[in-house]
């Protein structure tokens, strides 16, 4: 007795998608975007900067010190004493040597702490150095 064999395929096998391609893609499309991406440090403490008419923007940044008004240094979201800035200043510039030092000084921050920070800067070996301002 011979069976009658039924070739013809059901739905079922023929609808599938193979999401392997497409998943690959994605993974390597994540991994550039996290190699590529840049990531700045926040410096811990919300200040009110001064105006000013001529400002420009930095693209590259690798250390914030803010300057509270209070005289308060704070870098990384840390509060920094004032004769342990330039450490911490190499610290976080050495993660990433190509970006500059940005200073947020609060608008009635004293400009002898400001210089401070500047010349720890300078000794830190930053040639790049701005005062971050409002437009």
């Amino acid at each position: 007795m011979a069976r009658a064999v039924n070739r013809t395929a059901r739905p079922d096998e023929d609808s599938d998608i193979n999401l392997t391609p497409m998943l690959d893609v994605v993974f390597i499309m994540l991994i550039f975007f996290i190699v590529t991406a840049t990531f700045i440090k926040q410096a811990g403490i919300e200040i009110i900067r001064p105006e000013a008419l001529t400002a420009t923007q930095k693209p590259t940044v690798s250390v914030l010190v803010a300057i509270s008004s209070d005289g308060d240094i704070w870098i990384d979201k840390k509060r920094v004493d004032v004769n342990a800035v330039r450490i911490h200043i190499e610290r976080v510039h050495a993660e990433n040597p190509k970006g500059g030092l940005v200073v947020q000084a609060d608008r009635k921050a004293k400009s002898a702490i400001l210089l401070g920070v500047l010349e720890a800067a300078r000794a830190a070996g930053i040639t790049e150095v701005a005062i971050a301002t409002n437009m």
